[in-house]
Parts: C-alpha cells; sequence; structure tokens
C-alpha cells in the first residue's frame, strides 16, 4: 500500500521477534505472579495480549470488533496460542501491505468510533506487543534486554498514540529518566514502567474493545 505501512509492518515484525524471546521463558510456575501491569497477574496479562492479538489482525480487514479471526490451531498453552496468533497477525498486515491499491481495505481502519490509519494502528500494535513482551519479562524474572533499535523507533511512536489523558488510565505518569539513557529505558520510563523499584505501570481490564488496547 504505502512506504509508511511497509515500515510499520517491518516494526511489527520485529516487535514479535522480541515478544517471541520472552515469552519462551514463561513456565506453569509463573502464571500467578504479579506484573508491571499492576492490576494482572500474568495469566491475565497473557489473555489480554491475546485478545489484543485478535484486535490488531481484525484490523487489517478495516474495521476492530465486527466480524471473525480464523481460530489458531489447538494448542496446548495460551503461550502457544500467542506464538500462533502473532503469526496470524504479522502474515494478515504483511498481505494488506503487499496488496495493490485498491485491492485492499480502503481508508482509515475503523476503531470504535474513531478512525485510525492503517501505519499509525500496525504502529500501535508493535508498540503494545512490546511494551507487554517487557511486562512479560519482569515477571518471569528473566528481565531480558529491550532491543535499543526497536525502542528507537517505538518512542516516536508512543508520543503519538499515548494521550495525555491516559495517564491514570492506561498507563502510569511518566518516570523520570537520565539524560543519558538508553532509548530501552526512555520508552519504558515514557509509559510508566518503573525499572527500579516495584511494578507500577499501565492498569485496565482485559479485552477492552472500540479503542486501541493497551
Amino acid at each position: 500500500m504505502t512506504r509508511a505501512l511497509d515500515d510499520a509492518v517491518e516494526l511489527l515484525d520485529r516487535s514479535l521477534a522480541y515478544a517471541r524471546i520472552t515469552l519462551a521463558d514463561v513456565a506453569p510456575t509463573h502464571l500467578d505472579r504479579s506484573t508491571p501491569c499492576t492490576a494482572w497477574t500474568l495469566r491475565a496479562l497473557l489473555a489480554h495480549m491475546e485478545d489484543a492479538l485478535d484486535a490488531f489482525t481484525e484490523a487489517a480487514a478495516g474495521v476492530v470488533g465486527v466480524g471473525g479471526v480464523d481460530p489458531p490451531p489447538p494448542t496446548s498453552t495460551r503461550v502457544d496460542a500467542l506464538r500462533e496468533k502473532a503469526c496470524a497477525l504479522l502474515a494478515a498486515w504483511t498481505r494488506a501491505a503487499a496488496a495493490p491499491a485498491g485491492c485492499s481495505h480502503p481508508g482509515p481502519v475503523a476503531v470504535g468510533d474513531a478512525g485510525l490509519g492503517g501505519p499509525l494502528l500496525v504502529a500501535a500494535a508493535a508498540l503494545e506487543i512490546t511494551v507487554h513482551a517487557w511486562d512479560v519479562g519482569q515477571a518471569t524474572g528473566t528481565r531480558g534486554q529491550l532491543p535499543e533499535d526497536l525502542a528507537r523507533g517505538l518512542l516516536a511512536v508512543a508520543g503519538v498514540v499515548v494521550d495525555p489523558a491516559d495517564r491514570g488510565v492506561r498507563f502510569a505518569p511518566v518516570r523520570p529518566v537520565a539524560d543519558d539513557a538508553t532509548y530501552a529505558a526512555q520508552l519504558l520510563a515514557f509509559v510508566g514502567r518503573d525499572l527500579a523499584g516495584p511494578p507500577s505501570a499501565l492498569s485496565g481490564e482485559p479485552g477492552a474493545r472500540g479503542r486501541v488496547p493497551s
């Protein structure tokens, strides 16, 4: 479709690669642990991530919340389901990006009563997936490093999609960060993650539709 959508899909691909690494460390004994999403255990966070992947995959057809997503093959765990849905998400938007003009859904994606351009929505998906993948790593204790090139690409996205009205609802306030902080530290501080202390960040309920998930 456009160079902007191609770039957003590439960012999404890198976010999913990072998520696969953190999800590989999830064990059944971790599921009741707390996460940086203060209202959620890891079990609840994984459920939210699955719902978000469904919503972003639906969006490739032009609308979130209407129509269905083909179910993934049967899996034995939620992590397996997340892997399958991540593949479906990337495939859906790769097809959308490759479609000739006029052969894919036109205009912005309908998200509830709002409309978001495809590139912005895909970039928002990359942000969502990356931040929650980091949350998963905090919950499992692996605390893997967020790639600098990925964090750098997502910083500009976060500045667009995180509205001040979201603070205290979907995101905690911006946290202080050193002038020479890495891109990863800057991104995590912007979305309210506490790198130095106990988890205190995003709040909300899994499964919310009609807006970009968080």
